[in-house]
């Protein structure tokens, strides 16, 4: 097959294979030319296809080839294989339709349900492609030449093409290509970029130089990760297109959708074009995030992410292969090597930024809903909350808080005791966070509403392209969109802030319909004819159309046109919010977005947007905030209980359970359903909602230290079970049950009129997070009892988890004592870590003004040790050590060489009280 000829190593060559065009770039002083002329074991992977085409190509044969007679090249190409040369929906493709484009055409069976299967026009094995002209090294890489002898079928082919390959670190690739002659529009993201070339990569990239293709490997173990020669490269303005073989099936990411955690591959097309609609299976949704991890065989994990923030659709398909499509930008690719899953992430991280770290309060409980009516209902809402000293951070307000939905502006009737209200929560230690909308009124008289008429007078707001401030709809009528691709932007959104919070001092800000949403398509006057608002190729999005509820594509911004920046919008308010927030209050800020790129965890968290009250939205929202761990935005959660229609006692009672245990977690609902805050319901189901509540306030001390290790390094919080067990192939598919970091396993119930629920146990050690008690597991699953009032929490042998004892807002529960959960492994050890500091200081790692505590246990010591420390640990005491696992009953507890008394159960729980031990000093406690 003419795909698999002439593959190059990406090592340096004897120089009589040198492949040099004239007028390529030349190597640097010292370094010699790249001999591109080795083949290698790219052969083996031609092999095995070519055996698997054979074998399929004998079945026709034998059976009898229905239809007319067809080019023996297309008989080569396995269905599994076909690559599409057809993509456009909504076309019925003809055989001469697909000819016309150069390509093979051969009918399949629809598949049932309306779902595409496999492409009726597809790509020959000989569809001219892209050549390897020249390729020479750089400093980093390398840089190459690509040209295309034959026209391709969209319009505005460029025939000339830079490729600039630099192996940034041992563990990560970057990859690019783009016009050779004129600059294109690049993602105006600040990304990490590497200073030397890698010294001993894990990896080994060969390529293919007619057609033009990358194969990439993994050196340990041979894998090909990426094979782009399988299809043809196409690279015109408004469409450009690279597939790749996949070495398995197991690919995660690629949001924002719904659906289950591991993505089919079975001919499943993946749209990313932000978009306001309730969450569904197969709609593009809020965000855009181009990465995606995939688990090799034998538990070794690497991510691809395409810097590109155009409208782009990713087709899966079961070979297991890949394409990316996409209409604007560059190909600009990074490659993570990891090799496992945790490591992946972090690599990936480390390109986008780590996301910021968040207060304490925002790790409480949040409790919100679209039609409160007043400010006087909402503040009753609060006081029954604490009336039942149900645990509460944050009170929260929807839209009906404004005049006339009009941000930076609160109803003088129905709200006017709101900034009474906003001064209650703080004295009671709480917080309060509003909505906000990017579109702005224009329906005040001139002069009377200051933010429409000082963005005008200063030009941010996105215009039509005749220059004028494009005018869609929102919720307060017609409104214009704030440009935050302009800088000037930033500040004039600081400055409506600073004179909100002049009369309501917020302390967070939830930022909505920033796709941005539109109720019209496009604008009030359409939007105009050209190639922006209907180019040559519209990806699969939801309504057809590129201005389908939002703006049109031609809006002209300060950075390029919306066509280019439509992905961006969510992610550059987040940051105006964020910076406003800081500047405003001096503290950590809390920003809450439905629409996301990434690196947008650096500003933001996210909320999964308008869920429905029903069981099966409960259980999407499992892999919709391990999906958003993977994209680096860990401060994440759904709408517990469901924003739309109305729940039940038990589906509320078993989300708040869930919902316990979401990074971010929030109960809001809509106008016009009844009321499903915890104190609604009946003493039974109150009771269940506080006592899980109080289990998470509990655990602060744990989940606050996960968040610092996100913000340091890059660790997800909620993490898929392979994260931690990425060889057990059992958990590959699991998106029903997940954990906090590496020790705590969450296993919620899913489903109606149950008392029990299945879940799995990797192998090792597992304890009962209540009582202490072990299940020794050899990677099974278990029936567990799950009454309405429990949630099974299980803690991973070998960890060490701080708790503390709950109050009823995080600010009273971070003075309270410690007790450390010790859950020993087999072999009698265990680790643990604790970060402390005040909970809103900007910056305290950066400063050092923090605690950081290292726990241990070997040889039946524990230890606790400060690494770091800071004055706010000195009024924090350790009163309990329970330690699980001890197989034999203690006769004596020693604490610093004090005997301390000590009560052991039948379960093997020990437990050690009334330490009084200062958090800021170090300790060893001994049992014999």
């Amino acid at each position: 097959m003419k795909s698999y000829q002439k593959l190059t190593t990406a090592v340096p060559q004897p120089a009589s294979c040198q492949l040099e065009e004239e007028g390529s770039a030349p190597a640097p002083a010292g370094r010699g030319k790249l001999a591109p002329c080795w083949v290698g074991s790219g052969l083996l992977v031609a092999a095995v296809l070519l055996s698997a085409v054979t074998v399929w190509v004998l079945r026709q044969v034998s059976r009898g080839w229905p239809g007319p007679a067809l080019p023996p090249k297309c008989l080569l190409v396995p269905e599994s294989y076909r690559f599409d040369c057809y993509p456009e929906r909504h076309v019925v493709v003809t055989q001469e339709l697909c000819e016309s484009r150069g390509c093979c055409f051969i009918e399949s069976p629809p598949p049932a349900g309306g779902k595409r299967g496999v492409p009726w026009c597809f790509y020959p094995p000989d569809f001219p492609s892209y050549t390897l002209e020249s390729l020479n090294q750089t400093a980093l890489g390398m840089v190459g030449l690509l040209v295309r002898r034959e026209k391709a079928y969209y319009p505005q082919d460029i025939k000339t093409l830079r490729l600039d390959v630099e192996f940034e670190t041992d563990t990560r690739l970057h990859i690019k290509i783009t016009d050779a002659a004129s600059p294109r529009y690049e993602v105006p993201l600040e990304v990490s970029r590497a200073m030397k070339r890698a010294e001993n990569p894990i990896y080994s990239l060969d390529f293919s130089r007619d057609p033009f293709g990358l194969l990439l490997r993994r050196r340990a173990t041979g894998t090909v990760l990426l094979n782009t020669t399988v299809a043809p490269l196409i690279f015109a303005d408004q469409f450009l297109q690279i597939a790749t073989s996949l070495p398995s099936r197991f690919l995660y990411g690629l949001g924002e959708h719904r659906g289950s955690l591991l993505h089919s591959l079975d001919w499943n097309t993946l749209t990313l074009w932000a978009r306001d609609v309730p969450p569904t299976e197969s709609f593009n949704l809020y965000g855009a995030h181009p990465f995606y991890l995939l688990m090799e065989e034998g538990g070794d994990a690497h991510g691809v992410f395409l810097l590109n923030s155009n409208a782009m659709e990713v087709a899966l398909q079961p070979a297991p292969g890949l394409t990316w499509r996409t209409i604007g930008g560059v190909l600009d690719f990074y490659i993570f090597l990891g090799p496992d899953p945790n490591m992946v992430i972090q690599q990936y991280q480390q390109v986008i930024g780590f996301p910021a770290m968040p207060p304490l309060w925002a790790l409480g409980f949040h409790l919100c809903r679209w039609g409160y009516g007043s400010s006087n209902e909402t503040w009753q809402t609060v006081r029954a909350m604490r009336n039942y000293q149900i645990p509460q951070d944050a009170q929260w307000n929807d839209i009906d808080y404004m005049d006339g939905y009009r941000d930076f502006t609160f109803d003088p009737q129905n709200f006017a005791s709101l900034p009474s209200l906003v001064e209650d929560l703080h004295k009671h230690g709480q917080h309060y966070v509003m909505i906000l909308d990017p579109g702005i009124s224009r329906t005040s008289p001139n002069g009377s509403y200051w933010p429409f008429d000082e963005a005008l007078r200063r030009g941010l707001f996105l215009n039509t392209t005749k220059g004028q401030p494009l005018i869609g709809q929102v919720w307060p009528g017609l409104t214009a969109f704030a440009d935050f691709s302009n800088p000037d932007t930033h500040q004039w959104w600081l400055e409506n802030l600073q004179r909100f919070h002049a009369h309501v001092p917020f302390d967070g800000l939830w930022i909505d319909m920033n796709e941005p949403s539109n109720f019209m398509d496009g604008s009030e006057e359409g939007c105009p004819p050209g190639e922006l608002d209907s180019p040559p190729y519209t990806p699969a999005v939801l309504g057809d159309s590129l201005s389908a509820k939002t703006v049109c594509a031609s809006a002209k911004q300060k950075a390029s046109v919306h066509y280019n920046l439509h992905n961006l919008y969510g992610l550059m308010e987040a940051k105006a919010t964020a910076s406003a927030l800081i500047q405003i209050r001096g503290k950590r800020p809390l920003v809450i977005s439905r629409s996301t790129f990434p690196s947008q965890g650096r500003y933001s968290g996210h909320w999964l947007g308008d869920n429905r009250s029903q069981w099966k939205d409960m259980y999407y929202s499992i892999p919709g905030l391990l999906s958003f761990s993977l994209f680096g935005i860990p401060l994440v959660g759904a709408d517990i209980c469901g924003f739309s229609g109305s729940t039940s006692e038990e589906l509320c009672t078993r989300w708040m359970q869930l919902g316990a245990f979401y990074p971010f977690a929030r109960n809001h609902n809509t106008q016009n359903e009844k009321a499903q805050d915890p104190t609604v319901f009946s003493p039974a189901a109150r009771t269940a909602m506080k006592d899980v509540l109080l289990i998470r306030y509990s655990l602060l001390p744990f989940l606050y230290t996960l968040f610092h290790r996100a913000h340091l390094q890059g660790d997800t919080v909620a993490r898929p079970l392979f994260f931690e067990f990425p060889r057990d192939v059992a958990t590959l598919g699991l998106d029903r049950q997940f954990l906090w970091g590496r020790s705590l396993l969450v296993t919620p119930v899913l489903e109606p009129e149950v008392d029990s629920v299945t879940g799995y146990l990797p192998r090792g050690v597992w304890y009962d997070f209540y009582t202490g008690s072990s299940v020794n597991s050899s990677g099974e699953m278990l029936k567990m009892s799950a009454p309405l009032e429990h949630l099974n929490l299980h803690v991973r042998e070998g960890a060490i988890l701080p708790t503390q004892k709950p109050g009823t807002t995080s600010k009273a529960t971070q003075g309270n004592p410690l007790r450390l959960i010790v859950a020993l492994s087999s072999s009698d050890t265990a680790w643990g870590d604790l970060f402390w500091d005040d909970g809103e200081s900007l910056d305290t790692f950066e400063r050092g003004s923090y605690s950081y505590l290292v726990f241990n246990v070997t040889q039946n010591i524990f230890t606790s040790t400060i690494l770091h420390a800071s004055t706010e640990v000195t009024e924090v005491t350790i009163d309990t050590l329970s330690i699980f696992g001890v197989r034999e009953p203690p006769s004596k507890v020693l604490l610093n060489g004090q005997e301390k008394p000590f009560s052991y159960l039948d379960n093997q729980v020990l437990t050690v009280s009334d330490l009084g031990l200062s958090l800021s000093q170090g300790f060893s406690l001994r049992w014999l």
